[in-house]
């Protein structure tokens, strides 16, 4: 027993570079034997092979794509161009004053009607949010309106009827027939919404239907920029141009957000709308004024 000590004591050296030896090979092929299998997802385990983590770009880029092209399925349905028709009488070029026989000796001699009627049209988008054919828009889109024409993207076209309108939020709601078949726009919560997060607005820039664009919300909150009475809006570098006012602006879930306003003509990337939540207030009442009236 003392020669075996002895004998350890003198070769202590390899005993020790032999036992972590023994260790290293018993750690080693506990883990090169995992009880899961890597997972495919884009949570990286750490000891994912290299392939799999160049993948992950790729990955990342096509959930993203997929998730707009989602968006953009469900929601461009309910989506309209509104054409609002403003009809304006030319003065009366003999003036206003009775000029007695002079005057009337030349309106009969003119052929062409001494105040003729022309056409002021203006050109936006709107959404709809319920079967019932209740839509949102911006209020200037149909200021002064003597007629609304909603177009649909299945091509259905149907005059609008004013239910109520507010310059100083810049909002207003039309009315088409109800129907089953209408698409409908999901309305979201905008309170929860953070800057940062993906923003895709939908609607009809120079008249060209239904189109998407993508971008982050850049600011919450904006006010004092002289476009309404009453301003906390969302920026977003989404792209916004002439004709998308009253379209919406949707999260990556496809969830109204806001409402496209207004854009800073000598700027680019620089868009602004109408938080969702500020607008429910204000239509639930309207809605509920309108529905009291028809019943009664």
């Amino acid at each position: 027993m003392n020669r075996f000590i002895q004998f350890l004591e003198k070769r202590w050296f390899l005993v020790t570079l032999a036992l972590v030896a023994l260790t290293l090979f018993y750690s080693g092929r506990h883990e090169l034997t995992p009880s899961m299998p890597i997972p495919t997802s884009l949570v990286l385990p750490d000891d994912a092979p290299r392939e799999f983590i160049e993948e992950i770009p790729a990955r990342a880029l096509l959930i993203t794509e997929k998730a707009f092209i989602r968006v953009a399925k469900q929601v461009t349905p309910a989506v309209v161009n509104i054409s609002s028709v403003h009809f304006v009488r030319h003065p009366d070029r003999f003036g206003d004053k009775d000029q007695g026989a002079l005057k009337g000796f030349f309106k009969n001699l003119f052929k062409n009607p001494l105040q003729p009627k022309f056409r002021q049209k203006s050109l936006g988008s709107g959404f709809i949010f319920s079967k019932e054919g209740f839509i949102i828009t911006n209020q200037h889109v149909i200021a002064d309106a003597d007629k609304i024409t909603v177009r649909l993207s299945d091509r259905r076209e149907f005059i609008g009827q004013i239910v109520a309108q507010d310059e100083n939020y810049d909002l207003a709601v039309i009315k088409i027939p109800a129907s089953d078949d209408l698409p409908v726009a999901r309305l979201g919560d905008s309170g929860r919404t953070e800057i940062g997060e993906w923003a895709i607005a939908i609607g009809n820039p120079f008249g060209l239907d239904r189109t998407v664009t993508v971008g982050v919300i850049s600011a919450t909150g904006r006010s004092d920029l002289g476009l309404t009475d009453n301003e906390a809006f969302f920026q977003t570098d989404a792209s916004i141009n002439v004709g998308n006012s009253g379209g919406p602006l949707l999260n990556a879930s496809g969830e109204v957000i806001g409402i496209n306003t207004a854009i800073i003509s000598t700027g680019q990337g620089i868009g602004f709308a109408i938080p969702i939540n500020t607008a429910k207030a204000i239509i639930r009442k309207w809605i509920a004024a309108e529905q009291l009236q028809s019943n009664s």
